[in-house]
């Protein structure tokens, strides 16, 4: 292999780990099982952060708008629902295998939102890893 596409390979892993991390800080945000997460402090401040709540709300409706609108164009609900089935099946073999277990409700909260980080990461990244692969971009938009 030539040193320029190893580096350039290390280059599109970093780029899947940054869209995956903001993915998952997008979800995280929004539900954790832990207390600090938008959902459990808008109910609990609606009344006294009206303004607040509105405005942080709105910043994580943008990012659910870049994230899905790109996963949608990118792979669609067909790619999405063959991205969920891979990583559902890779759950079934790693529980049957007594690698995991499901009956904590923390750990599967925390497992659905890598879940679903990793369909939105696939999902924005996959024009680039179609690009690599077939040498074809693909073209959205055309200004005529």
């Amino acid at each position: 292999m030539k040193p320029y596409v190893v580096a350039n390979l290390g280059d599109h892993v970093m780029g899947f780990i940054i869209r995956w991390l903001c993915a998952f800080v997008l979800l995280a945000a929004t539900y954790n099982p832990t207390q600090y997460n938008f959902t459990r402090w808008s109910m609990a401040n609606w009344d006294t952060e009206m303004p607040l709540t509105a405005l942080f709300g709105l910043v994580l409706l943008i990012g659910y708008i870049i994230y899905l609108r790109a996963t949608l164009r990118s792979i669609g609900l067909i790619g999405i629902a063959l991205v969920l089935a891979v990583v559902g099946t890779l759950l079934w073999v790693l529980y049957d295998q007594g690698f995991i277990n499901f009956e904590n409700p923390t750990y599967n909260t925390w497992a659905a939102i890598v879940i679903l980080a990793s369909v939105l990461a696939i999902g924005l990244g996959w024009s680039i890893i179609r690009r690599r692969i077939s040498g074809q971009a693909d073209v959205d938009d055309v200004d005529i």
